[in-house]
């Protein structure tokens, strides 16, 4: 059990608790599954014949063609591995909770649409790196460690208005009152608010939720519209004080600097790691599994360092929520709703919960804030 939960697990049932361990168990079991086979993947093509001979077969494409399609033929074949416990989790299991909306042909749309997405960002990454390892020799670190920065930092620009639309439609709140009730929370956060948008989720799911993303021009609450079709206005409110919490304590802009920060070090150890191992040259497409090889490698202490922070802002902003609104019984309230609405694991092993999980379970939430 997780600590700081003290006897909040006192407020839910323990068929619901069961129930709720029966749903995620086997998203663990999916995650370490596809965890090892993707690093097994990785390996077998960063360092072993397989990688060889398809290395041999690309070089007639020249460089730029090669590195596209090793990055390319990465992807792929990661998704490929991972589709079907993807279709069993995501889709069969979803259906089987009642939580999932779509039909077979909207998943693999979600599903192909990711994988776009995946392709066009990692093939140009990864070829622009060899590019810039080819023009640059010796100095390709302090070209290649600024560029990967900026990408990061664009990203978090456009991603608001250019990828999530590609799932979602996003409609500004048309609930006058709501929205003035809202933008009320807004005055009273002292945050500024340019958007809150209601994502239609309800073509996918059933769950309840609500985020904020992008930085400045580009920054949004988003609510959706699961949540707002619940139809508890005080909810509502301390959900979006949450939200503003985070943008008070600009955990967006910290967790984009910290990306910035980490793409730096990356490309730092790979300057390392290629300069003194025996491995493929920063300029020959042949490091690029290698290069994702070790970006997953170091993705597992990263994964364990952003969980952890990553919970530390959400208790930030569950207190930032409630000294705002300066009701414990909403408080309570919102959090048992939300927690049985999308099925929260409400006791999770202590191993996974320190590795994967970016916000507190629910009894923790409602443990820490003493209601």
């Amino acid at each position: 059990m997780p600590s700081g939960m003290g006897n909040a697990l006192e407020y839910f049932s323990a068929e619901e608790v069961e129930r709720a361990g029966r749903y995620h168990r086997p998203r663990y079991v999916l995650l370490l599954v596809n965890l090892v086979l993707g690093l097994a993947v990785l390996a077998v093509l960063a360092f072993s014949w397989p990688g060889d001979r398809l290395d041999d077969a690309l070089q007639r494409l020249g460089w730029a063609g090669a590195a596209a399609v090793w990055a390319a033929v990465v992807v792929v074949v990661l998704e490929a591995m991972r589709l079907p416990g993807a279709y069993w989790v995501g889709y069969l299991r979803e259906h089987q909770y009642g939580f999932s909306r779509q039909s077979v042909w909207g998943w693999i749309g979600d599903q192909a649409k990711g994988l776009a997405v995946g392709l066009v960002l990692t093939v140009a990454t990864l070829t622009v790196f060899v590019a810039l390892a080819r023009a640059f020799p010796s100095a390709w670190p302090l070209v290649a460690a600024p560029a990967l920065a900026l990408a990061v930092l664009v990203l978090s620009f456009v991603a608001p208005v250019v990828l999530e639309p590609l799932f979602n439609r996003f409609d500004p709140l048309e609930d006058e009152e709501l929205a003035a009730r809202l933008r009320g929370v807004a005055d009273r956060a002292g945050v500024p608010v340019r958007d809150v948008l209601v994502a239609d989720a309800s073509r996918r799911t059933t769950k309840h939720n609500a985020y904020v993303s992008g930085l400045g021009r580009t920054r949004r609450v988003v609510i959706y519209d699961t949540l707002l079709a619940a139809g508890r206005p005080r909810e509502l409110e301390l959900v979006v004080a949450h939200e503003l919490g985070h943008r008070r304590m600009r955990h967006v802009l910290k967790g984009t600097l910290l990306g910035v920060a980490g793409a730096v070090f990356f490309v730092v150890f790979l300057w390392g790691l290629l300069h003194w191992a025996a491995l493929p040259a920063p300029s020959d497409p042949r490091v690029v599994p290698v290069v994702l090889f070790f970006g997953a490698v170091l993705e597992l202490p990263a994964m364990v360092f952003g969980s952890a922070l990553s919970r530390s802002w959400e208790r930030d902003a569950d207190r930032f929520s409630l000294e705002l609104t300066g009701d414990r019984e909403v408080y309570r309230a919102t959090h048992l709703d939300l927690a049985r609405a999308n099925l929260s694991d409400l006791d999770p092993p202590r191993l996974l919960y320190v590795l994967v999980f970016t916000h507190p379970t629910p009894p923790a939430r409602l443990a820490a804030a003493g209601v």
